[in-house]
């Protein structure tokens, strides 16, 4: 129903929590601005086109601005305008002839719709120092109050251990727009990714974790919607409280709820991936939507010279302000809501580096990183950084401090470089296959705190990998000029799609090597949605805007595409079988007096250990890793008792004899898997110590050693 209530009605309320939040009997609506001189509450219909009623929040306190209204429900739609200066040389852009999204609103309703009104200066003019006074509220989604009420029932966080965790980075709407068990009005939604047969198929595959491209309230920006395209990853948050209602099939909470229940009921951990390094209003010739109206110069970084202009770390436009103590609880308070009410289990932080920016530059103390690891409910879940940012000194990998995982780009360059082909790699390769302890190695991290990863939503699929030598971004719309130029991707022969079985032969071996190292090595494996079969993006490396057949996953799978996905489930089981795959302990290579054993030994060729000469020629291609299952497991000194594994990779375009090398507790080395064998059965063939393996070009193997 909508609002019918009398300005008498409304009392002062409290001025936390922030937000609009419904107690049984009415609603408390309060809006941090330290530098605004009135807020006026705009209550809507249901569908939100018509402005019912416009309230002055009669309270003010600690810059918290207040009210209670007893006779609000949940369902009710309102939004804010906020009056105070308007002097962008001084940093204030307050307007109220623009209506403004409460920051932390946990439900919105329709959708932004461009023009001039939404500018909180004259458009035509050019001059964002000028003052529009159109109203923007026709233009402008709204803000919904939402019911928390939820009947979780059983639900229980699945807790999976770091070292056992392996991500499975997907996008709720390209994941199920296509997929045929989802019904056509689910397709693309929350309600779809939680199908049964979508569920069982994610859990089929062995990965324990769903990690969520953005699903906060994100904006279209004009300029894509104006070339026909859309923002289809959704780095353009405008509200850190409230899913999408573009992936909502009922617009309410309850759905993402009952998808993370579903998720849980199957083992399977959430983690969303989140921005909260700007927002969708972008520089000073941006929109006036939420925060710029509501207060500027506290919710952005601005030059401190002239704070008409955003310091622009993030090459969006504008960064959020994480030293300013309420900014900085915005985020936490998003954070903290998101486990405790939507029961997520981690985040992955987009340009992590800018949360941890102040203004002196990257500091692993600062106030948000210190924050998050003294908070109990945020130092129980897992926290993901994306260690880089434009910035000065934006890329921080192996930076941030213990608790944190970081996505290592080390390893997907590196990994992609080897199997290339290129000259000098085997260092390199090897720190990434013991998960970069060069970078991480350090203050008790331990190696799950390396995320590897090989192929991410940003650049080339793992198809595309072995299949472009280049780009081909065109329908992007930017000729070309986005997405990355340096893939170190190679197309085995042919650029594109090709008939000829030799180079399709080859790609298909180079997808397992990759996948192999991917799986096998130290740290925490992620691997991203459909590359498993081989999905493509037909080249295009940067599909951000392509909410279409190019950025969706094709579930129309091809023998090869599911011969493919078993051998990453088989991948998977290893993992998971094998401690040695997945130990608490960086491998180090050093003899251990107190267990007489070396946790990892380089093998070159002839099963000896490689020496100066191995490492500095440029020209090595294959080596092996020995990793003996008696090396100390734990900071107890004392032998372990896993199996020991034999890791041999050939990027050589050859066969190369590879000697089986000697190794005390076992007489026999059996063949796990051949990546040029894909057809072989596991264990099915044994060869003495000693014994050459003839390994086949661009190939890996795992051998396990038996009495």
């Amino acid at each position: 129903m909508p609002f019918s209530i009398s300005k008498t009605r409304i009392t002062e309320g409290l001025p936390h929590p922030l937000g609009a939040t419904w107690d049984g009997l009415g609603v408390n609506f309060a809006l941090f601005s330290a530098n605004a001189t009135k807020v006026e509450l705009c209550l809507f219909d249901a569908d939100g086109t018509r402005e019912l009623q416009r309230i002055e929040l009669p309270e003010y306190t600690d810059e918290v601005w207040h009210g209670y209204l007893p006779d609000a429900r949940p369902g009710d739609v309102y939004a804010y305008r906020v009056h105070g200066p308007y002097e962008p040389d001084a940093g204030h852009r307050f307007n109220p002839n623009k209506l403004l999204l409460d920051p932390y609103a946990k439900g919105h309703v329709g959708t932004l719709s461009w023009g001039p009104e939404v500018y909180g200066y004259t458009l035509e003019s050019g001059d964002d120092t000028t003052f529009d006074e159109r109203d923007s509220a026709a233009n402008m989604p709204k803000c919904r109050v939402v019911d928390p009420a939820f009947t979780w029932a059983r639900d229980q966080a699945p807790r999976v251990p770091w070292e056992r965790t392996v991500v499975y980075e997907t996008h709720v709407r390209g994941f199920t727009r296509l997929h045929p068990a989802v019904p056509n009005r689910l397709r693309g939604t929350f309600a779809g990714l939680a199908v049964k047969e979508v569920v069982d198929y994610i859990r089929s595959i062995g990965v324990t974790t769903v990690e969520l491209l953005p699903i906060h309230t994100f904006i279209n920006d004009s300029l894509l919607l104006d070339k026909g395209l859309t923002n289809y990853w959704g780095y353009n948050t405008i509200g850190f409280f409230a899913p999408d209602p573009r992936y909502s099939a009922s617009n309410s909470i309850g759905e993402f709820k009952a998808m993370v229940a579903h998720l849980h009921d199957a083992g399977l951990e959430v983690i969303l991936d989140v921005v909260y390094n700007h927002t969708a209003e972008g520089n000073e010739c941006g929109a006036t939507l939420s925060f710029r109206g509501i207060d500027n110069a506290s919710y952005y970084r601005l030059l401190p010279d002239t704070p008409r202009y955003y310091i622009n770390d993030t090459g969006t436009g504008n960064t959020l302000n994480l030293s300013h103590p309420r900014v900085l609880q915005m985020v936490t308070d998003s954070l903290r809501y998101w486990v405790q009410e939507m029961h997520v289990d981690g985040f992955r932080f987009d340009l992590a580096t800018i949360l941890a920016r102040e203004p002196y530059g990257f500091d692993e103390g600062g106030g948000f990183l210190d924050s998050c690891r003294q908070d109990p409910v945020l130092a129980s879940v897992k926290l993901i950084a994306e260690p880089w940012d434009v910035g000065p000194g934006g890329y921080q990998v192996g930076e941030f401090p213990p608790g944190w995982a970081e996505w290592n780009d080390r390893f997907r360059d590196d990994v992609r470089a080897y199997w290339k082909g290129d000259q000098h790699t085997v260092p390199d390769m090897a720190r990434r296959l013991c998960a970069s302890s060069d970078r991480f190695n350090k203050r008790g991290r331990k190696p799950w705190a390396s995320v590897n990863f090989i192929t991410a939503h940003d650049g080339f699929t793992l198809n595309d990998t072995v299949s472009y030598n280049d780009k081909h971004n065109d329908a992007n719309g930017e000729e070309g000029r986005d997405g990355h130029s340096d893939n170190r991707s190679w197309n085995c022969g042919a650029e594109g799609p090709t008939d000829d079985p030799e180079i399709n032969a080859l790609r298909a071996r180079q997808m397992r090597n990759m996948l192999a190292t991917l799986l096998l090595a130290q740290g925490t494996p992620m691997l991203m949605a459909g590359d498993e079969f081989a999905r493509t993006q037909h080249g295009n490396n940067n599909a951000y805007c392509q909410d279409n057949e190019i950025g969706w996953v094709d579930w129309r799978i091809t023998e090869a595409g599911r011969a493919q996905t078993d051998f990453v489930r088989k991948l998977i089981r290893l993992r998971q079988t094998y401690p040695i795959l997945r130990r608490g302990r960086f491998f180090t290579g050093e003899f251990n007096e107190a267990v007489g054993v070396r946790d990892v030994t380089w093998i070159n060729s002839e099963g000896a250990e490689m020496g100066g000469e191995d490492w500095d020629n440029g020209n090595t291609r294959a080596f092996g890793m020995l990793m003996d299952g008696r090396a100390q497991a734990t900071g107890i000194r004392r032998p372990a008792a896993d199996a020991t594994l034999l890791l041999l990779l050939n990027a050589y375009h050859d066969v190369v004899r590879f000697a089986l090398p000697e190794t005390a507790g076992g007489r026999h080395w059996t063949l796990v898997f051949d990546t040029a064998k894909p057809d072989a059965e596991e264990g099915q063939e044994s060869f003495t110590i000693g014994d050459r393996y003839d390994m086949s070009g661009r190939s890996t193997c795992l051998f396990l050693l038996a009495a």
